[in-house]
């Protein structure tokens, strides 16, 4: 009985999945087509920003892992 379970789980799973990428899909396009639209000068100062803001996720991210107690 747990084998037919497990396929019907994953099934579930599945179509949530889909069902969400065919939300997302026309936002996806809207924004592909936008970025497609911008000058190489906009495109560049995009990715300069996209950069300073991994930058600072990452800085925190390592400052939290720093504070935090060993595991014991």
């Amino acid at each position: 009985m747990a084998r037919t379970q497990k396929p019907v789980g994953r099934l579930a799973r599945t179509r949530g999945a889909v069902r969400g990428v065919r939300r997302a899909w026309p936002y996806v396009l809207m924004a592909w087509e936008r970025w497609q639209s911008l000058s190489p000068e906009e495109k560049e100062r995009y990715k300069k920003q996209a950069r300073g803001f991994a930058e600072r996720g990452k800085k925190t991210l390592d400052e939290q892992r720093r504070r935090r107690p060993p595991r014991s």
